[in-house]
């Protein structure tokens, strides 16, 4: 499947639905994106020479580096999946397998097209499971065989009535009068779950444990559930029927392979700080960056769909780089991040735009939560100043971590009306302004020694 064609200026303009600043990061993700397209376009000779430029995010925690990479995949609907390089310190002792990471994307691949196929054979699915339901309610009767020169018997007349009552409990099921029935449906299950333990733990031997698996004899099990609940779990095992899976798997592996998106985070903490002279965990460090160097350049990777190619992924690692720095990583993996990207951390103005701006603002979404208690929740522009400022202060005085101290100022301000509102049902319409914000935040604000627990 080829990437959704999108000029570059309409991916940033998507990212800045739900993203603030970071311009410059967003114009690189959007080309490389761009290129996918170009790139599928281009003659099949030259087609397997053009090679995606992996990019280096730079930038504090909290700046929005995971959150541009994984609303590019949502864009797309690209398989995607995010990693701490920090993750694969020690392999098999601590840390995982490198090649986890591809395993993983792929095992997302197949549940992406899976999930696209059953939307396509959604309505036969429905058919087909509306049939079962009027089975189970209403057994069907079979119809005899009448000998020529025979007149209809009682069985023809138990038969007709049979269907006439069929008949009319369909158009019941379709209006949705039978919700409530309880029904019993008989499923099969393993009788045991297998685990498969090789040198590395449970990395590689997926395919092993679902051969054991598929071994193991089934048993039934009778599951008792309502017409409305039997309706929705018979359609997703029709619909698991109807879609051909050596299809969704070779569909799966060529979109992993074409339009795939690997985010390496951390990267930071497998650089040796020491251009690698030094002993102890940089060892380990560069033996980490050593393990990623073939994924990232290209290589084949062994999956239980099959094998897959890693030439045309897009890699983007992303670390703070507080401590180490690029040039600290070895000089392999530095040349294939080409683009280097690095991330402005975000100022007060950045904070108000966060809290108003985007589709999923925080004060959104609470407002949206509180809906569901029948509260009409307002925030002034004066209480988003207000916390954004907060906000900005704390991270300066305390530790940065970007907008993840959003999170906690909110949750902080909020807490005591999240906690009584379902008690107070005179409260309808809450508004909160920058007074109430200060009042809750001031005892925190006024004792520095109290300021450490906002996270």
């Amino acid at each position: 499947m080829e990437a959704i064609a999108l000029t570059p200026s309409e991916i940033v303009a998507e990212l800045d639905k739900y993203i603030i600043g970071q311009q410059q990061a967003k114009r690189y993700v959007a080309i490389a994106l761009r290129n996918r397209w170009r790139r599928m376009q281009v003659p099949a000779e030259f087609r397997k020479e053009i090679v995606p430029n992996n990019i280096l995010m730079i930038g504090a925690t909290g700046v929005g580096k995971t959150e541009i990479a994984r609303r590019l995949a949502q864009l797309t609907q690209a398989p995607f999946v995010k990693v701490e390089a920090s993750k694969f310190t020690e392999v098999g002792y601590v840390g995982r397998d490198v090649e986890s990471m591809i395993r993983d994307l792929v095992e997302q691949s197949v549940n992406l097209v899976k999930a696209e196929r059953i939307i396509q054979v959604r309505a036969k699915a429905r058919e087909n499971a509306e049939e079962v339901l009027l089975d189970l309610l209403i057994p069907p009767v079979d119809v005899p065989e009448i000998p020529e020169g025979e007149s209809d018997s009682s069985e023809i007349q138990e038969a007709a009535l049979n269907q006439r009552t069929r008949n009319k409990f369909r158009e019941k099921l379709s209006k949705g009068e039978l919700e409530e029935r309880m029904v019993e449906i008989e499923t099969t299950a393993s009788s045991h779950q297998v685990q498969v333990m090789g040198p590395m733990g449970m990395e590689g031997m997926e395919g092993l444990q679902d051969m054991i698996s598929n071994m193991v004899p089934k048993k039934k099990k009778i599951l008792k559930m309502t017409v409305a609940d039997a309706r929705e779990y018979l359609i997703d095992e029709e619909a698991q029927r109807l879609i051909d899976m050596d299809a969704v798997t070779r569909d799966a592996l060529e979109r992993a392979e074409n339009n795939g998106i690997v985010f390496i985070d951390e990267i930071d903490k497998v650089a040796t700080g020491g251009g690698g002279k030094s002993g102890g965990p940089d060892v380990s460090r560069e033996g980490v960056q050593r393990d990623l160097l073939p994924i990232v350049e290209g290589s084949v990777v062994n999956t239980k769909y099959g094998s897959v190619k890693t030439d045309h992924m897009l890699f983007i690692a992303a670390g703070a780089f507080h401590v180490a720095k690029p040039s600290d990583l070895i000089p392999e993996l530095q040349g294939r991040f080409p683009i280097r990207v690095e991330l402005d951390n975000l100022t007060e103005n950045d904070f108000f735009r966060i809290l108003s701006e985007p589709k999923n603002a925080l004060t959104r979404q609470y407002e949206e939560m509180l809906k569901s208690e029948g509260v009409n929740l307002t925030f002034s522009e004066g209480s988003i100043r207000s916390m954004a400022a907060i906000a900005c202060q704390v991270n300066e005085d305390i530790e940065n971590i970007g907008a993840r101290r959003l999170h906690t100022i909110l949750s902080t301000v909020l807490s005591d009306l999240l906690f009584e509102v379902p008690d107070i049902s005179e409260v309808r319409d809450f508004e909160v302004s920058s007074k109430y914000v200060e009042g809750k935040l001031s005892a925190v604000l006024g004792k520095k020694d109290l300021s450490r627990y906002i996270l």
